[in-house]
Formats: structure tokens, sequence, C-alpha cells
């Protein structure tokens, strides 16, 4: 065995038309490394098109469960049990964010924004005004454009903050994300009436 310390100059050699590397010495291992190495780059030069793989497709049963909470959370709140909903929500917002990686990126902010949302409407039908703020605006954060619900939530919920300046700024942004969106023009207009009175 070679002493780790000293360094050995190899007589290494790359044929100028195939790019594959030879050596003269007689170390075996050596061989077999070269040997592998020009294989693999034999093997990626022979590639037809540089695409990579396709991706590994979405989990079905994690894009169904996911549907199947979200579902159940609108169930339970058109029953008027606000509280259970909220909870159907958050197992749904937990699947969805612990999403591999490589699924798209795409796909999980459309399901977190809709159960942001939803989770942000449970809470305003109980008054807490705060935590259905944090939800619209984590659903708004998401995904900006066409989710105008999101939008009028969190400022329904400022407006009833009584945070009136933060509640006319944020649906003004609303509104440049969502065009003339009938609910958010009828939301600017009772902040602003409050404000007139106030």
């Amino acid at each position: 065995m070679e002493d780790p310390e000293t360094f050995t100059l190899l007589d290494l050699h790359m044929d100028p038309t195939s790019k594959a590397i030879t050596s003269s010495s007689n170390s075996r291992t050596l061989q077999e490394e070269l040997k592998a190495l020009n294989h693999l780059h034999k093997s990626l030069l022979n590639l037809e098109s540089p695409v990579p793989p396709p991706p590994i497709p979405v989990n079905p049963k994690r894009s169904a469960n996911i549907t199947k909470l979200r579902e159940s959370g609108n169930g339970e709140f058109r029953k008027g049990k606000h509280a259970e909903a909220i909870k159907f929500y958050t197992l749904g917002l937990q699947m969805a964010l612990t999403r591999p990686p490589w699924e798209p990126s795409g796909l999980i902010r459309d399901e977190v924004s809709g159960l942001y949302a939803n989770r942000a409407q449970a809470h305003m039908a109980m008054s807490n005004w705060v935590e259905g703020s944090v939800d619209a605006e984590a659903s708004v954060e998401a995904k900006k454009v066409g989710n105008a619900k999101a939008w009028w939530r969190k400022g329904k919920c400022l407006m009833e903050m009584g945070r009136l300046e933060e509640a006319k700024e944020w649906v003004g942004r609303g509104l440049e994300m969502e065009g003339n969106e009938a609910d958010l023009v009828g939301l600017l207009k009772d902040i602003e009436g409050k404000s007139g009175k106030a």
C-alpha cells in the first residue's frame, strides 16, 4: 500500500477525437476507473437529445386526501361547525405543505391558497378576526392573482378590527391585482364610509 503522503504523478492521455482518457500505468484499479469514466462519457454523448428525464408524477393519493380534507371542512362549515371545519382545513394544509420538493410548486400553491382562504372564512364566522386576517394574507402570499376572496377576507378582518387605514390600503392593493372585482369595490366603499364617520 502506498503512503498517503506520497504524490504519484499518473501518466494520463486524452484522445483528441474521442476524448477517451488512457494511461500507460499497469495499475488494475486505475484501468478499471478509467474504463468506467470513459463508458460514462460515451453514454452521455450518445443521448439522442439533452432532455432531462420526465418528472416523477404527483402522488394521486396525497392529492385525493387533501381534496377530501378540504371538502370535509367545507361540509362542516355549511353545518355551522366552524371549529371542526378549521381542524379539517389545518390537516389539509399540513398535508399540502409537506409535499416532496420535486412535486410542482404551482400545485402546492393552489392547494395551500385555497385551504388558507377557507380557514380564514371559518375564523371570520367565529369572529376570530386576527386569525382570519393571518390566514387570508397567507392565502394571498401563496397566490396573489385570481384570489379575490382572500383579498376581500383580509380587508374585512382589518375593517372589523377597526384598522381602517390598513384595510383601505389592503383592499386597494387587491383591486390592483384583481381589477375592479365587485366584492372588493363594495368593501372599499364600506371602509371609506366607516372612515368618514370616525
